[in-house]
C-alpha cells in the first residue's frame, strides 16, 4: 500500500534556495485638516475618499532578500528613507540597499513636503515666514505615522515569506497618459498650453504605454500579490484624501483576486507625463470619473497580464546594485534673487499669484543652498529574474526611462521615479536649451539640480543594470509532439441526416 505524502511535507520548511514571496500593506492615511501636498502653497484636506497605503513585496532566494515598497505619497525625503531602512534592517534583517521605496506621487495624499520643518531655522524672519507659513510643509507627526507604516508593511511581508512561484509580463495601455509638454509655433516649449491651442506644433516628449506586472503565487496556486509599474503623474485627485488613481488599479485587481491580494504600485518616469490630453477636442472628465478611468483601465490591463502569466516558474536570480553620488544645485542669479526679494517684501495681494509663488521659491532656494548646497542621489537596481527595477529620486522625464529600457540588457525594465529620496523635477538637457522651457525647468527650492544631472542619473542606472545578469524569461512548457491521432469526437465529415 502506497502512502501519498504532500509535496510540501517532503520539502520541509522553506529553504534559503527556494524562491519565496510575501506581501503586506499598512494604512498611512493622513488625518482630516492636515495639509494636502502637490503645490507651492498651503491647501488642507477636508474630506476622505480612500486610504493611502504603504504596500510591500518581499522576495527571497539563495540568501538574498529584497523589498519593494509602493508608497501612496507625493514623495519621500531622503532622511525618511534612511530611518526606515535602518529600522527594517534591525527588525527583520533586510539590508538597507536591498529596500526600494517608491512614492506614487499622489497629489491627494499626506503632508510630506515641500518644506521640511527646521530646514530654514538658520534663516532670517522673512525666509522662515515664507517657508513655514506660506509654503506646503511636512507634518512631523504624519512622517512618524508614514515611516512606521512602511516598516510595518515590510516586516509583515517578510513574516509571510513562503515558497512561491512568480512570473513577469507586460501589456499596453495607451489611452490614459499623455506628455504635457509641447513645442509651440514661437519656438518655445510649453507645459499644458491648453486645449484647442492653435499654436501647438507637436509633443515635446514621449509617453511609455507599457504596463509591467510581477506576480507571485503560493504553493496552492493562489495569487498572493503583484507589483505594477506604469508611467503617469498621480494627479487625478478623485476628491479628498486618496491614493489617487492607484486606488482604482487595486480595486480592479482585488475585485477578481480578493482583498487579501496586495497591489504594489511603482510609478515610472512620469515627470512630463500626466492624464491630461491637451489635444483632446472634448471636455475633460471630472476628477473622480477621471481617476476611475485611468486606474480602471490600468487595473484591467494588469489583470489581463496576470491571467496570461505562467504560474509554474521561479524568476531567479535576485540581485541588487546601488550607487550614490552627491550632486550640486544651481543657485539663482543675483539679479533674479534681488527681484524676488523685492516682490515678496511687497504686498502679496497686489502681486500676480504665479509671479509671487516663484519669487518665494527663489528666496527659499537661496536660503536652502546656504545650508544644503548639494543633494544625495541614490540610483538602485533590484533584479527579480528577467526584470530590473531602476530607480531615481526625481520627477524624471519619460525619455530617460525609455533610454534605460533600451540599454539595460534586461527583457523587462521598470524605471521607478521618486524612489529612495526626492530631488524634484529633473528634465533633459534639451529642455534647458533655447527651444526648451516649461514648468518643469523652473528653478525652485524643490527642483534645482544642475543641468545634465538627468543624463548622469540615467547613465548610472544603465551601468548598474549592465553589471547584473538577467534571468531567463519564464514561459509555459512546449506541448508534446502530435501523436498521430486527432480528437475522435471532431474527426468526422459533416453529418446532414
Amino acid at each position: 500500500m502506497h502512502c501519498l505524502i504532500p509535496l510540501l511535507l517532503l520539502l520541509g520548511p522553506a529553504q534559503m534556495t527556494d524562491f519565496q514571496a510575501g506581501f503586506a500593506e499598512a494604512d498611512v492615511s493622513p488625518k482630516l485638516g492636515m495639509e494636502q501636498p502637490g503645490g507651492y502653497g498651503k491647501v488642507f484636506h477636508q474630506s476622505f475618499h480612500d486610504a493611502c497605503k504603504a504596500r510591500a513585496a518581499v522576495f527571497r532566494h539563495n540568501g538574498t532578500t529584497v523589498a519593494l515598497v509602493g508608497l501612496d505619497a507625493l514623495g519621500i525625503d531622503r532622511r525618511s528613507v534612511l530611518r526606515v531602512r535602518e529600522q527594517i534592517q534591525t527588525k527583520c534583517g533586510i539590508p538597507g540597499p536591498n529596500i526600494l521605496i517608491g512614492a506614487s506621487h499622489s497629489h491627494s495624499s499626506g503632508p510630506v513636503g515641500m518644506v521640511m520643518p527646521g530646514d530654514y531655522d538658520h534663516s532670517d524672519a522673512l525666509v522662515r515666514k515664507l517657508a513655514y507659513d506660506d509654503s506646503s510643509m511636512a507634518d512631523l507627526k504624519y512622517l512618524e505615522t508614514m515611516e512606521a507604516g512602511i516598516v510595518d508593511a515590510v516586516c509583515k511581508a517578510h513574516s509571510r515569506l513562503s515558497v512561491s512561484t512568480a512570473a513577469v509580463g507586460k501589456g499596453l495601455e495607451n489611452q490614459v497618459a499623455f506628455n504635457r509638454r509641447f513645442r509651440m509655433k514661437n519656438g518655445m516649449t510649453m507645459t499644458h498650453p491648453g486645449q484647442n491651442n492653435p499654436d501647438i506644433l507637436e509633443p515635446a516628449g514621449p509617453v511609455d504605454p507599457e504596463v509591467i506586472v510581477l506576480a507571485a503565487w503560493n504553493a496552492e496556486g493562489k495569487l498572493t500579490g503583484c507589483v505594477v509599474n506604469f508611467c503617469c503623474h498621480a494627479t487625478t485627485n478623485p476628491g479628498g484624501i486618496s491614493a489617487n488613481y492607484v486606488h482604482y488599479i487595486e480595486k480592479v485587481i482585488q475585485g477578481y483576486y480578493g482583498k487579501d491580494c496586495p497591489v504594489v504600485f511603482l510609478n515610472g518616469n512620469s515627470g512630463d507625463v500626466t492624464q491630461v490630453d491637451n489635444r483632446n477636442p472634448k471636455v475633460h472628465r471630472k476628477p473622480e470619473p477621471w481617476a476611475e478611468f485611468v486606474g480602471g483601465r490600468l487595473g484591467a490591463e494588469a489583470l489581463k497580464v496576470l491571467l496570461t502569466l505562467d504560474r509554474s516558474a521561479k524568476p531567479i536570480p535576485l540581485a541588487t546594485a546601488t550607487k550614490t553620488e552627491v550632486m550640486t544645485k544651481r543657485p539663482p542669479s543675483p539679479d533674479r534673487l534681488a527681484k524676488a526679494l523685492q516682490l515678496v517684501k511687497g504686498d502679496q495681494k497686489k502681486a500676480d499669484p504665479t509671479e509671487w509663488a516663484f519669487a518665494k521659491e527663489t528666496v527659499l532656494l537661496n536660503a536652502q543652498i546656504q545650508k544644503f548646497p548639494t543633494a544625495e542621489v541614490e540610483v538602485q537596481v533590484i533584479q527579480v529574474g528577467p526584470l530590473a527595477y531602476i530607480t531615481n529620486p526625481a520627477e524624471f522625464f519619460c525619455d530617460f526611462g525609455l533610454e534605460q529600457k533600451k540599454q539595460s540588457g534586461f527583457p523587462f525594465t521598470c524605471p521607478v521615479s521618486l524612489a529612495n529620496g526626492c530631488v524634484g523635477y529633473v528634465p533633459t538637457a534639451e529642455a534647458f536649451s533655447d527651444r526648451g522651457g516649461g514648468y518643469e525647468t523652473r528653478l525652485t527650492s524643490y527642483s534645482n539640480l544642475k543641468v545634465g544631472s538627468g543624463e548622469r542619473i540615467t547613465a548610472m542606472g544603465i551601468e548598474l543594470a549592465k553589471s547584473l545578469k538577467p534571468g531567463p524569461v519564464t514561459e509555459a512548457p512546449d506541448a508534446p509532439p502530435f501523436k498521430g491521432q486527432p480528437w475522435s469526437y471532431g474527426s468526422v465529415p459533416p453529418e446532414i441526416r
